[in-house]
């Protein structure tokens, strides 16, 4: 299996994007791994939220295959522990899919058509989080999924 993470917008903090490289560094180890981005909508302070929600709908739906499981890191997706993330991972590489694709929407979240070619959605915390943020958070959680599921001792419960 693969691991996809896309998201809209690049990240501005040379510090946050010399973590993120660290971790996608470290899980090529473990698993085919990807970060892509898709830029900023142009001219989006002239456009409503739905309408650039649903521009950046087509551009996510564009990357993603049709054998994909497309999964939406969103506020009110389901809160796993580590230790039930990396079961999840776990049961996603059994099932023999291609690849998984975990989306960073845009500032206002994602458009109806994306939730509807989600399997699911996860929350990574009740809190409110930067997209920059997210992306450094959601790849060290996928690294510690693997370490986990090798029984590594980066993870600790």
């Amino acid at each position: 299996m693969k691991i996809k993470v896309l998201a809209i917008g690049k990240t501005d903090d040379k510090n946050l994007q010399i973590l993120i490289n660290s971790y996608e560094n470290r899980l090529k180890h473990y698993i085919k791994f990807e970060i892509e981005i898709i830029p900023d909508i142009k001219n989006a302070k002239n456009l409503s939220e739905e309408q650039q929600k649903g521009k950046e709908g087509e551009l996510i739906l564009k990357k993603v295959l049709t054998t994909d499981n497309l999964v939406l890191l969103d506020e009110k997706g389901y809160e796993f522990r580590s230790m039930e993330f990396s079961r999840f991972l776990q049961k996603k590489m059994n099932s023999g899919i291609k690849q998984m694709v975990l989306v960073i929407g845009g500032p206002y979240g994602f458009s109806e058509k994306v939730y509807q070619k989600a399997i699911g959605k996860i929350s990574l915390s009740k809190m409110t989080f930067s997209h920059q943020m997210i992306r450094l958070f959601v790849v060290e959680q996928i690294y510690r999924a693997f370490t986990i599921l090798k029984n590594e001792p980066y993870h600790h419960e």
